[in-house]
């Protein structure tokens, strides 16, 4: 009988995964957005709850929230949070009976130079934003299907300071750092970060001209793409994320190129 050839490929028995679209490998399932009552988060509840999904906005503005769920329809309902408070992320979760998928882009913080900002400001990235994603993940955990996922919200300046902020960006550093850690503990659990450039929407929005014009005028030229971002553009990219059930520990930068520049 001849040798085997090692030159032969061996034939996988796995089975193919299933061809089925993004959208509905969100259908029936349960979305969870710290911050889901304006801007980017409810950008991704808009397109969660089209692609079948039933969505459960947190944020600390009741108006805020009633009226993004209203917007949304029935699938979509909506409680009180404070992600600076550890007790109210506990609370919020307790009161949930499932949770397929979370984002959590609510923070509130200031930026600035080490040399100008107080102490407390200068810790308010990392209270908000660190902080209250790793708490959020925290309290989640234990409710998360065995098949769904994290996402966190970074940003782009992790890997490209956009001017004299060091707390911010070692914040944003520190989340995608959190990401990681998080896919190796919480596995088969898929866990992931986004981080957008500058975007076009409501948190520029509502920032004074004569602090928006100049920054956006200063990003563009420092993309490849010569263009601000859109919060429906950041959603597509924490969709994908949800939904590709073989990517996670990573970090997807829909920053129109500012980290290449």
């Amino acid at each position: 009988m001849p040798a085997e050839s090692p030159a032969t490929p061996a034939t996988s028995t796995s089975p193919a995964a299933p061809a089925v679209p993004a959208g509905h490998r969100l259908a029936g399932r349960t979305v969870v957005i710290i911050g889901g009552g304006s801007g980017i988060g409810l950008e991704v509840a808009r397109r969660a709850v089209a692609a079948g999904a039933a969505v459960v906005l947190g944020g600390r503005s009741r108006d805020k929230l009633a009226a993004a769920a209203d917007e949304l329809g029935p699938a979509a309902s909506w409680r009180t949070v404070d992600n600076t408070d550890k007790e109210s992320l506990a609370a919020f979760f307790a009161g949930l009976d499932r949770v397929d998928h979370l984002f959590t882009p609510a923070a509130s913080y200031e930026t600035g130079p080490m040399l100008e900002l107080s102490d407390s400001a200068a810790e308010s990235p990392f209270v908000s934003k660190f902080w209250g994603q790793y708490y959020a993940a925290k309290y989640a955990a234990p409710k998360l299907a065995a098949d769904g996922s994290i996402v966190l919200m970074s940003g782009a300046a992790s890997v490209r300071p956009a001017g004299v902020a060091p707390a911010y960006v070692a914040c944003n550093a520190a989340i995608e750092g959190l990401g990681r850690g998080l896919a190796v503990e919480l596995a088969p659990v898929r866990v992931n970060v986004v981080a957008p450039g500058m975007i076009d929407g409501n948190l520029w929005a509502n920032r004074p001209a004569e602090v928006r014009e100049p920054n956006a005028a200063k990003y563009r030229k420092d993309t490849l793409l010569d263009r601000l971002g859109t919060e429906g553009e950041v959603a597509e990219s924490v969709l994908y994320l949800f939904t590709n059930g073989y990517t996670t520990g990573s970090t997807l930068y829909p920053d129109g190129g500012y980290a290449l520049r």
